[in-house]
Formats: structure tokens, sequence, C-alpha cells
């Protein structure tokens, strides 16, 4: 039995503001736009299978770093914003937290109906991989969101949440379609497997039926079962130390966002009054949509976009977040138009901070140099329309 990959995380509760809600929805829609014109749908669904992309692109969107209401943000974000789409866009998210986890299957035989798949067989694949991570792995961790996404291929990608109420720690599981033969390990049986757009490609008639795959389940081993990828633990802390994010990655987007990229991309990229604050966060979401697996070992990098709703590691600079939305929805809708100078000037910022790493070198003291940055952005946040769930930034005395 294979999984993607899991995540263990801090339980943090909370409502999100609706003017933090509000600018999550529009930057995860630009954000998984740009991924589907670039890559397609398939490589979307990798990446919503990664524990540490997800995280990424949670940190990015000004969750906290390192919370839970990553998985409960980011699936409802993405069921908001595709679903009205999903028609264009070619994917469908189904479940979500609580009572909306249990719909999953109705609204997979829904996706069935519009598309031609095979809305039992999906909502079968729910089902057992829910009864896996509930059941079949005993781990103490009990269920309480389950999200499906699919694409119109019929490839998919599962994100759920356990809690352990005890421990005051969630785990998050994922699954992906193209990681497992069939849910009994029968390699050359089409049960989940890839699929090319029919639904002969999804469902072999001559699977084993759903009672005697789940005694096949309960049969084998748990390490087996537990056998992942990768697997993401996140600290309980909330402060943002040097040990959890890679310096030098961090150090060299900083130079190129505040030394370099500004005088190269003045008239292609940037808008009047944009300034080197904005091309940092437009640097990290580039690399969320550009990046590779191997750039997202560090989450906690990620915060430094858009900061956290609970002030971790400073307080969401909202002007700056209203200027990256603004500028990744222009590249969207010009490359929807066949002009791409935007798009690409977005892929190049990725590649020369990435350039920029091999001759980079943090200072010795990281630690100090990393509280120094985050004091500098905090007694700054005012002027970037800061706020938190604390409330909006004040000036410090006299600097107003």
């Amino acid at each position: 039995m294979k999984k993607s990959g899991s995540a263990d995380l801090p339980l943090y509760r909370g409502p999100i503001p609706s003017w933090l809600s509000d600018r999550m929805n529009a930057l995860c829609l630009g954000i998984t736009e740009a991924i589907l014109q670039e890559y397609g749908s398939d490589a979307f669904l990798r990446r919503l299978a990664d524990p540490f992309w997800f995280q990424s692109f949670g940190a990015v969107l000004g969750m906290d770093w390192n919370s839970s209401g990553v998985t409960t943000a980011v699936t409802a974000a993405l069921k908001r914003v595709i679903n009205p789409r999903s028609q264009e866009l070619g994917l469908y998210v189904c479940g979500g937290k609580g009572k909306s986890s249990l719909q999953t299957p109705t609204e997979l035989l829904r996706v069935g109906d519009k598309t031609g798949l095979d809305g039992h067989q999906l909502a079968y694949c729910s089902r057992l991989s829910a009864k896996v991570d509930n059941t079949a792995v005993q781990d103490g961790f009990q269920l309480y969101l389950h999200s499906f996404v699919v694409n119109t291929a019929g490839n998919w990608s599962v994100i759920q949440q356990g809690m352990q109420g005890e421990t005051g720690m969630a785990r998050r599981y994922h699954w992906h379609s193209a990681s497992l033969q069939s849910f009994v390990e029968e390699p050359h049986t089409a049960v989940c497997g890839i699929s090319q757009g029919t639904i002969l490609n999804l469902v072999a008639k001559e699977a084993k039926p759903s009672q005697a795959a789940m005694l096949a389940i309960m049969g084998e081993h748990p390490e087996k079962i537990l056998a992942e990828a990768r697997h993401l633990a996140m600290p309980t802390r909330k402060d943002v130390k040097a040990t959890d994010v890679d310096l030098k990655r961090l150090g060299a987007m900083l130079w190129v966002a505040q030394q370099q990229a500004p005088k190269q991309f003045e008239d292609v990229l940037m808008m009047p009054g944009m300034g080197p604050r904005t091309l940092q966060s437009l640097a990290q979401v580039s690399e969320v949509i550009h990046g590779t697996p191997s750039r997202f070992s560090d989450p906690a990098r990620f915060s430094f976009a858009h900061g956290g709703k609970g002030g971790r590691p400073y307080a969401v600079p909202t002007t700056v977040y209203d200027e990256t939305i603004q500028t990744l929805r222009e590249s969207v809708e010009r490359a929807k138009l066949g002009q791409t100078d935007k798009q690409q000037a977005l892929k190049k910022l990725n590649q020369m901070a990435q350039a920029a790493e091999e001759s980079f070198t943090p200072n010795a003291d990281g630690e100090a140099s990393l509280k120094q940055f985050i004091q500098t952005e905090q007694q700054a946040s005012w002027r970037y329309g800061g706020r938190s769930i604390h409330g909006p930034e004040q000036p410090p005395a006299g600097d107003e």
C-alpha cells in the first residue's frame, strides 16, 4: 500500500478573517491557473500530493507557516475558486471538513455525470483511502477532513487530515493516483491507476470487489501500509527560526528582489509604485508555481512572502498582497490571449533567485541575521498595511 506523503502539524484553531480569506481565494486561483497554463492539471495534482509543497503553498497564502489550519484553508479555497470554473480548468474539488467530507461520494457521482468518468469508482477510491487512514492505520488520529481533487483524465489526489485531541496535534495524509497501481498492490490492475481519459483506463471489469480489497488491506503489515515517499514534521512553536529555513535560498531571493530584479523587470513586470517588497513576494509565489520538489524542504521560508495571520513571522502586508494578486492575475489573463511576457518574467524571477544561490553565502550568525530581518519587517509592517488576527499594525512611536 502506498501514499504520496504525510505531515504532522500542531493543531491550531480559529477562523480566518474575511480580509485574509478573500485575498487567499484570489491568490489561490492565480497560482492554480498559472500552474495549469504552464504545466497542466496532472502536474498540479502531483504538487497537491507533496506534503512539503502543500505546506509551502499554504504559507505563501498567509496562513500560519506550521499550522494544521493550512489544510482546511487551502482545500476550502481550492473548492471555492476551482469548482465555479471546473469546465474551464478541467478540475473538480469534492469533500471538505466535517459534514462536507461525508458528501464526497455523492459529489464524485455528480462529477462522473458531468465528465463521463466512472463516479462510482472515484467514490470507491475516496472511501477506501479514508478507510485506510482512519481504520487500517492505527496511529490514533481521527479523520475530520477529506478532500478529493480529480481532473477530467480521471487522475486524482486526496488530502485528508486527522486530529489527536489529547496531544494537540494533527496529521495530514496525501494520496495520488499515480503513486499506486491498486489498493491491494496488484501492479497491473487498473483499479485506481493512471487514467488516459477513458473509463476503461480507470476501471477494470476484473477488479476485485470492495469487500475483498478491504480484507486484503487489513491483512497487510502496518509498516507496509505506512510506507510513503515523504514525511513532514512541523514544530509546535510559532516563531520562525534559522533552523526552519534554508538561509542560502532566502538570502539569495532577498538580494535579487532588492538589488537586481528592479533594474530588469520595471518595464515588463512592475506596476506603478511597485517596489522590492512586492518583488520579494512575487519571487516566492513564482517558486511555488515553477519550483521542483526539492525546493520545498523548508516550508517556513514561504511565510516571508505574506507573513501569517497570527503575526508570525510578521503581520500580513495587505498592500503587498494585493499587488501580488494583481500582477499574477494580469499575467494569467494576458497568457490566455497569447501574451506571455509577464508570465515569462515571473518565471525568470524565480530562475534569477535560484542562480544567485550559487554565489550567495549567508552570514555566519544566521539566527541573529534572521531575527534582524524579521524585526525590520515588523517595524515596517504598518507601511504595507500589515494586519493579523490581532488587528492592524501600528507605526512605532515617532515614525508616523
